[in-house]
């Protein structure tokens, strides 16, 4: 993140219980205006004013975008900072001007509700709820405030006209990996490293698992979950264990406690790699990166940044694909001369397969189970 980006002091604020009633959730709202939401905040310049939230958006009018951060943080180099990618594009892109996108960031689930609520009484236009751990916040938040537009990433919305959910079919990306690695293992082990044990990474695993066995169903596939986004010691001691075990390649999607199965590959060096997740991680470990599965989360923020802008946002679910640029495997920079001409071929062609609807990766490890690889 450049200079210009980075986070300002953390402002101080009252926790309150699960038990808030929406009026005390507005109350809190509004003593945050003219300040931050709770905890660390960022932006592209200073705040702006408030404006009336029933200002008609159309057009390139100063539309203004805020995104409520998870107990991650933005500094993630995964899933949040992707996020936010996608709000600074918006910015320079769609001519909205100094100061119209924000970030904040939680301390403690508790601040999930206080932030979404301070945003929507500052007038933002359009807010992001940053994970599928603000559903619950949101189910609160949104009704309060029916003039301005939210957006849940990876979660459910409410069903309200001015919420939508942006979702991603995972699945198609970590087939590709999974795909990829297993032509590439020369122990014919391969790992997987989750964060939470949660449906949405494991549609991560079901894919990759799929791709696997479509590349040789002799491969064995090693899987572990660290419990926690943020452990980065424990994602490279899951993944040293892994290693140990006969992996020689380790896909993470753990957040950044997937930095530490990086980390790890980068220690044992040549004959192993690991495989990044969300964001292009390829850089961080030149040549010990075989790819990164990106999950398009920018695509997603941008598109609806976009969407609102021009007075086109639609409630209700949006999913992203392979088709759609939702979803994609990196250019390879650093390893693709390391891969055989004939894997790429192979690759390319599943590939299109899936973009097709042709080959339909499963969501869930036990369709992953009773998945029938097609003949390549």
């Amino acid at each position: 993140m450049n200079k210009k980006n980075e986070l300002t002091p953390a402002q101080p604020v009252q926790h309150h219980r699960r038990s808030w009633q929406s009026g005390v959730i507005l109350a809190v709202a509004a003593l945050l205006l003219g300040g931050c939401p709770a905890s660390k905040t960022g932006s592209n310049g200073p705040t702006t004013p408030e404006r009336s939230a029933d200002r008609r958006v159309t057009g390139n009018t100063g539309a203004r975008a805020a995104l409520a951060i998870d107990i991650a943080g933005v500094d993630d180099k995964s899933f949040n900072a992707a996020s936010w990618s996608g709000l600074q594009r918006a910015r320079t892109e769609l001519g909205m001007g100094e100061g119209s996108v924000k970030y904040v960031e939680a301390r403690e689930v508790s601040d999930y509700k206080t932030n979404l609520a301070a945003f929507a009484s500052q007038n933002y236009d359009l807010v992001f709820a940053g994970s599928y751990a603000f559903a619950d916040a949101l189910k609160e938040v949104a009704p309060q405030f029916p003039k301005v537009k939210f957006a849940i990433i990876d979660g459910d919305a409410p069903n309200l006209p001015n919420c939508a959910s942006l979702q991603f079919r995972s699945q198609e990306g970590t087939y590709l990996a999974g795909y990829l690695a297993a032509s590439m293992s020369k122990t014919r082990t391969i790992g997987f490293v989750g964060g939470k044990e949660i449906p949405i990474i494991k549609t991560f695993e079901a894919g990759y698992i799929a791709g696997a066995k479509t590349a040789d169903p002799r491969v064995k596939v090693l899987r572990t979950y660290t419990g926690d986004w943020n452990d980065v010691s424990k994602g490279k001691s899951q993944a040293t264990q892994q290693f140990a075990n006969g992996a020689d390649i380790v896909f993470h999607a753990a957040g950044k406690a997937g930095l530490g199965v990086i980390q790890a590959t980068r220690e044992k060096g040549a004959g192993f790699y690991a495989i990044g997740v969300d964001q292009n991680q390829d850089a961080i470990a030149p040549g010990r990166v075989l790819t990164s599965v990106l999950k398009r989360v920018d695509v997603a923020t941008f598109d609806t940044v976009k969407r609102v802008n021009e007075g086109r946002f639609t409630p209700g679910k949006r999913v992203y694909g392979l088709k759609d640029g939702g979803v994609a495997l990196t250019e390879m920079k650093y390893t693709r001369k390391n891969i055989p001409a004939a894997v790429l071929a192979r690759l390319e062609k599943l590939s299109r397969m899936v973009a097709e609807g042709r080959v339909v990766p499963p969501s869930t490890p036990e369709a992953a189970a009773a998945f029938q690889a097609p003949k390549m």
